[in-house]
């Protein structure tokens, strides 16, 4: 997601329709206000957050939402889709087309899905070197072999991207059941990496992210809305 920080003239002049030299003459009246404080400097930066206004009208007053959704199969991590119904047909919320996804799952794959409209927090949470850990439960079609643990402990070469996937764990449940932790998500990797041996994935089904699980009580196809607490200790 851009970034959507700017300079306080910059918005100030785009919102009531003022030179950004114009700005310094109301700035320096006390009357813009951003988040209930008293703005003075042109250049002082402001988000989508901000809450900001000038002579008491409210320029900008937007709340971040954070969600997660229990995924069901069949469905598209996509905010718009011509032919299947995505994530975002599943939200009964008004906002709910101001939202995006925060790392996606396959068509098939279910559980774990984040939704947001915080592009920051976001962004926090997918790059790759900020290394945010996600868990997945895989079956398999095949017994789990240990030269496959191993393989994914060392990381793989992808020839399409030129590139060696970072390690990632295999823990062995039971012969046809594992789980499986990342810190980077390249297109199919946990299924391309099985098929490495030629072993099918069955099911994909993400269990957490960082240090947030997936709520059980959460029906399949239903979201909530994440507490502070969670938004904040996630990482």
């Amino acid at each position: 997601m851009p970034s959507k920080r700017a300079r306080l003239d910059r918005f100030l002049s785009a919102h009531i329709g003022i030179s950004q030299k114009a700005t310094r003459l109301i700035l320096a009246q006390g009357r813009v206000l951003v988040d209930s404080c008293i703005a003075s400097d042109t250049q002082q930066l402001i988000d989508e957050f901000s809450h900001v206004t000038f002579d008491d009208q409210v320029l900008q007053s937007n709340t971040p939402r954070y969600l997660m959704l229990n995924k069901p199969p069949g469905v598209v991590s996509a905010t718009k889709d011509d032919k299947h119904k995505t994530v975002i047909d599943l939200l009964d919320r008004s906002d709910r087309n101001n939202l995006h996804i925060v790392g996606r799952l396959d068509f098939n794959s279910t559980g774990l899905l984040l939704l947001t409209n915080d592009g920051r927090w976001s962004r926090r949470l997918t790059e790759p070197d900020n290394k945010v850990s996600k868990l997945y439960q895989v079956k398999l079609a095949d017994p789990i072999t240990q030269a496959t643990v191993d393989a994914f402990a060392e990381g793989m070469y992808f020839e399409y991207e030129d590139i060696i996937t970072r390690p990632a764990e295999l823990r062995i449940i039971n012969d046809y059941e594992a789980e499986v932790s990342l810190t980077e998500g390249k297109y199919h990797q946990i299924k391309r990496m099985f098929g490495r041996f030629q072993n099918e994935v069955l099911k994909l089904h993400r269990i957490a992210i960082g240090n947030l699980a997936l709520d059980l009580s959460l029906a399949t196809g239903e979201s909530r809305e994440l507490s502070t607490e969670e938004v904040c200790t996630i990482r």
